[in-house]
């Protein structure tokens, strides 16, 4: 049998289009299953094209009704059509209109791609390339249009209708149950923000000032009856917009922001121009379904989609290749925005911890691609954590390397001179040498190579001469000897044993930082008055891997003393980490626990109420797949999972008295309310991180404590906590208190998909059955995207054990989940193979039992091109290859 890739599709054979569309008008007239489409494209050809070129509009399974070019139909001579293409061979050459009328079915449409309709709201989604199953269109990013949007429907059916930009015109159709609206788009977009939605909504609404002047009405839709839950999101909306004016200068710019919450959706949000269309999850809030951690997600995500407005939609990507231009650019804007909503130090540290979990390990694995790809077979497949969170991760050096000023005055003129533009990288990098007079071209190597760089440090103190060596080199895995370097900027200082060397100077840092910008380098501090711990890539400054000699109690020393919070907290993680790899290898880590455990006990007693949410954090050992991370390869998760068990087990015993009394000082007082705030949000993580180690400790304490949380919580997050905890601990109590909480919450379907995952997340060998068994459970549907996330997306990207099973029953768990879904919805299908993206680190009895998978799902006849391409690029095949089995 032979399997064929898609075709592949490469930067450098990028050409501009050979025909713009400047005006699209189009008149959609919904219906359940006949939805018609006429799309008006006023097309000319495009100066920058081949003169008489073919004109080739895209198309997805679309059914063409009629066909005519400025008012007159066309000959069927005149053009070539195909589900997949609409190609006039000879197309004027000069402006012209022609008008495409096609038939959809918007109920069978279960890719959740272009139009469909889902538990009767129908809904669009367009980015990367939906709108060619809309209509036959240049569906590409650098083709920019102003768009006018008829929207026609029954009125009982869908009594909302809303598009693009401003609404102009609405009414009733005489003589008949239907009604429209009409919604006008001023701003020059690309297709893939096209957006439409009709249904029976419920909506919450805010005025909203700019800057500028301009009055704008700010609303949520809802599912009927949810209007309540939306407040939450509506307030972070307003404060994303108040944000992005003080912190970006950037004003939005139409009368209305609507934001559309619906249940079936196969991303977390779109940033549609004007209509955001979002997953519920991430709009809908209310202590008793939502988790502290809900909350957040849902103010980041809205600032998120918001943001998009200036970088994304004022200014496009010319090409998908850019993708990270708007979306890693976009992560780093609504990083800061909950860095400022929030504590930085604890925000910073999650934005490390995602990365270190999601992208160094692709960045490491056979999906490893560089921030700006040089080629793909299917671009929904490069939605990566390369993509956004390293792409994120690229703009804030370039703001340590150039400071705060001067990254704001470039940020002005790259917004400036690119509006109503598709750009690239490029572009954006030009604008920062504009204004600094700096050359970036090195600096743009990060997007250009994939892999995390390495940077090893050693440091020597010379006591006669009072002066502190840094000796800096840097290797980048797999790139080959004459790789260029990058540049990485080193936030640094220097701390003694009773706090930082603030007296110690270097004339090679400019505030505070070293710029490593070749293979080996040297850094020399003078007036140190005693060998001092060097405190290294202070707030993570580069996505590098360090390698240092530095022993516990230097880590230590940096724990009690640093002024940088994410060292401090990356102290106690490396001296976690060695405790637990040296288990894994037979060495003796008792000591070395005792004198963790004492140091963690004196940080609580200095720390813990104070800074509750930063001492949750501390607590928190480095997960499964982290130290799978630090190990490389012949990964064992089991091994693991019982090193970090021990370890738990170990500090929850020394410090029990100390976490019993936290748990009673962090007692929310009775009636009191809930609040989503930072601070209150830290006090619950805190109690809940040690009820974590006391269950660790004392399993049957444990269970007694958990349980009664969970009956007497007052909002969801310590009641999810206290569920999660027993979830740990086998047994009656645990099945009854799961029991009850379905029960409890049958009719809230984004709080039973917490208790699809809790369970999926089992450490036990009955988790592949219990999985098994959930998905027959009436609650859990193969055709929507978030149960199937919630269960078998939680299985096998957070079950390290029960995913990688030696038997292989894992393996075969997710396999026929990805064929199954694949006939479907082949986006979610390929996202769930992701899962096997480290599959050749693990020793070799699960490795065997990986690979035979993932050439069981590339074999299979008439795989989609999602799941052909991550199956393929998994088992090693370079994209465009075609595989034989």
């Amino acid at each position: 049998m032979r399997t064929e890739t898609p075709p592949t599709v490469r930067l450098e054979d990028y050409r501009p289009s050979d025909h713009l569309i400047d005006r699209v008008e189009l008149d959609v007239r919904l219906d359940p299953h006949d939805t018609r489409v006429t799309a008006r494209l006023a097309i000319r050809p495009n100066p920058a094209g081949r003169a008489g070129a073919a004109l080739v509009l895209d198309g997805d399974d679309l059914r063409l009704v009629a066909l005519a070019l400025d008012g007159e139909p066309l000959a069927p001579a005149a053009f070539r059509v195909a589900p997949s293409a609409l190609t006039l061979p000879e197309p004027p050459q000069r402006p012209f209109t022609l008008t495409i009328e096609t038939r959809l079915d918007p109920t069978a449409n279960t890719k959740l791609m272009g139009l469909y309709r889902s538990n009767g709201v129908y809904c669009t989604q367009c980015e990367a390339d939906g709108f060619r199953r809309i209509t036959y269109f240049l569906d590409r990013p650098d083709v920019l249009s102003v768009y006018t949007t008829r929207i026609e429907a029954e009125a009982a059916q869908a009594p909302v209708l809303l598009g693009n930009g401003n609404i102009i015109e609405s009414g009733r159709i005489e003589g008949t149950d239907r009604h429209f609206s009409i919604w006008h788009d001023p701003h020059p977009k690309p297709a893939y923000l096209f957006a439409l939605v009709g249904g029976r909504l419920d909506r919450m609404t805010a005025p909203f000032t700019t800057m500028e002047g301009r009055a704008v009405e700010l609303a949520v839709y809802v599912e009927p009856g949810k209007a309540e839950r939306a407040a939450y999101a509506l307030d972070a909306v307003a404060r994303s917009m108040k944000w992005d004016e003080e912190v970006f200068g950037r004003a939005y710019d139409l009368d209305v922001f609507n934001v559309v919450a619906v249940s079936d959706f196969n991303m977390g949000a779109m940033e549609n121009k004007g209509l955001n269309i979002f997953n519920d999850k991430y709009v809908l809030a209310s202590p008793e379904t939502a988790t502290d951690a809900d909350y957040a997600a849902i103010e980041a995500i809205i600032a998120h989609e918001y943001f998009h407005n200036w970088s994304g939609n004022r200014i496009t990507c010319r090409d998908w290749f850019q993708l990270c231009l708007k979306e890693g650019l976009t992560v780093f804007r609504d990083q800061e925005f909950s860095s400022d909503m929030r504590s930085r130090d604890v925000h910073r540290i999650g934005e490390v911890r995602t990365l270190r979990a999601r992208q160094f390990p692709e960045d490491a694995g056979p999906l490893a691609h560089p921030v700006r790809p040089k080629l793909y077979a299917e671009i929904n497949n490069f939605y990566t954590a390369t993509v956004y969170e390293k792409g994120a991760e690229i703009v804030r050096m370039l703001r340590t390397l150039i400071g705060e000023r001067a990254f704001r005055a470039g940020m002005d003129r790259y917004f400036s001179e690119n509006d109503g533009t598709a750009a690239t990288v490029e572009h954006f990098l030009k604008a920062f040498e504009a204004e600094t007079g700096r050359d970036l071209s090195d600096f743009a190597e990060w997007y250009e190579r994939p892999g995390t760089p390495r940077v090893a440090v050693s440091g020597h103190y010379d006591e006669a001469r009072k002066t502190y060596r840094l000796d800096f080199r840097q290797t980048r895995p797999g790139a080959g000897a004459d790789a260029p370097p990058v540049v990485i900027p080193v936030r640094l200082g220097l701390i003694g044993a009773e706090g930082p060397l603030d007296g110690a100077t270097s004339p090679q840092l400019e505030d505070g930082v070293f710029v490593l910008d070749a293979p080996e380098a040297s850094l020399t501090f003078e007036n140190v008055p005693a060998a001092p711990v060097p405190s290294l890539f202070r707030g993570f400054s580069a996505p590098v891997r360090v390698d240092m000699a530095m022993d516990d109690a230097d880590r230590l020393t940096l724990l009690r003393h640093d002024t940088d919070g994410f060292n401090r907290w990356e102290a106690a993680q490396r001296v976690a980490a060695r405790l637990m790899t040296g288990a894994l290898r037979g060495e003796a880590t008792e000591a070395g626990a005792d004198a963790f455990a004492a140091a963690l006990g004196a940080f609580l007693d200095d720390r813990a109420l104070s800074d509750p949410a930063f001492a949750a954090l501390v607590l928190a050992l480095p997960s499964e797949s982290d130290l799978a991370d630090e190990i490389g390869a012949e990964i064992d998760p089991d091994a693991i999972f019982s090193a970090r068990r021990a370890l738990r087990a170990r500090l929850g015993t020394a410090l029990s008295a100390r976490l019993h009394a936290l748990r009673d000082a962090l007692a929310e007082p009775a009636g009191a309310p809930f609040s989503p705030d930072a601070a209150s949000a830290g006090r619950r993580a805190l109690r809940n991180a040690a009820l974590d180690l006391i269950a660790a400790a004392d399993p049957i304490q444990g269970a007694a404590l958990a349980g009664a949380q969970v009956a007497s919580a007052t909002n969801m997050t310590d009641r999810l906590a206290g569920l999660s905890t027993l979830a740990l601990l086998p047994g009656e109590p645990r099945e009854a208190a799961l029991a009850a909480f379905a029960e409890r919450y049958a009719h809230e379907p984004l709080v039973l998909d917490k208790w699809f995952a809790i369970q999926a997340m089992i450490p036990e060998d009955g988790t592949v059955e219990r999985v098994r068994g959930l998905q027959a459970h009436p609650a859990f549907a193969m055709t929507n995207p978030n149960r199937v996330r919630s269960l078998v997306g939680s299985f096998a990207l957070a079950n390290p054990t029960q995913f990688n099973r030696a038997d292989g029953a894992g393996f075969a768990l997710a396999t026929e989940t990805v064929l199954a879904l694949d006939r479907t919805n082949p986006q979610v299908a390929a996202r769930l193979m992701t899962a096997f993206g480290s599959w050749r680190r693990l020793e070799p009895q699960r490795r065997a039992a990986a690979e035979s998978a993932l050439r069981r799902i590339l074999a299979t006849p008439g795989l989609s091109r999602d799941v052909a391409d991550i199956a393929g690029r998994s088992l090693g095949n370079p994209v465009g290859d075609s595989l034989t089995t």
